[in-house]
């Protein structure tokens, strides 16, 4: 008798557990939904412009392997925090860039790379027009876009290096 109210006093505690992880789940998919509400999807919008290197920059209809898009900005705390993530990702895949969203003058945006040591490509977006275009609000985004030039994954918020190593090696199969 003793046995049964224990097994029963447990299977009540596995089951709230489990109702709670589920709960977690469901409100982490609902904000992940409402983050990403309004990105772009399908192809990827066209993104061109000039890189504080002074090169310029068109993000290929085709690109050969995967391709990281990476939205960030100066006054963003979770950015600096990930920038590491993102240079690591761009010395080993040379056709990431990077957008710096609504950071300031080139000059500024250049100062603040410098004064942080990180030297990924490059493209100032001073007044938001490139991140309206592709439905950013919230930064930092990342977009992975595969060879057939379609977005194969978005991501909002810190992202670890493995994370996006991973999607952009799911993103080349």
């Amino acid at each position: 008798m003793a046995d049964k109210a224990a097994n029963k006093v447990r299977s009540s505690k596995w089951r709230g557990y489990a109702i709670n992880a589920l709960v977690i789940v469901v409100v982490v998919a609902c904000v992940r939904a409402w983050q990403q509400r309004d990105m772009a999807s399908g192809i990827a919008p066209a993104l061109q412009g000039v890189t504080l290197a002074q090169t310029h920059y068109a993000l290929p209809a085709h690109p050969d392997r995967p391709t990281l898009v990476h939205f960030w900005a100066t006054w963003c705390p979770i950015c600096r925090t990930e920038q590491g993530n993102i240079a690591a990702i761009a010395r080993d895949y040379p056709d990431t860039i990077t957008v710096a969203m609504n950071s300031g003058l080139t000059n500024e945006v250049v100062r603040y790379m410098q004064e942080q040591g990180i030297a990924f490509a490059t493209v100032n977006d001073p007044d938001g027009g490139i991140s309206e275009a592709w439905g950013v609000h919230a930064v930092p985004a990342s977009f992975i876009i595969a060879p057939d030039g379609r977005i194969s994954f978005i991501e909002v918020g810190y992202t670890t290096e493995i994370g996006l190593r991973l999607r952009l090696w799911w993103a080349g199969i």
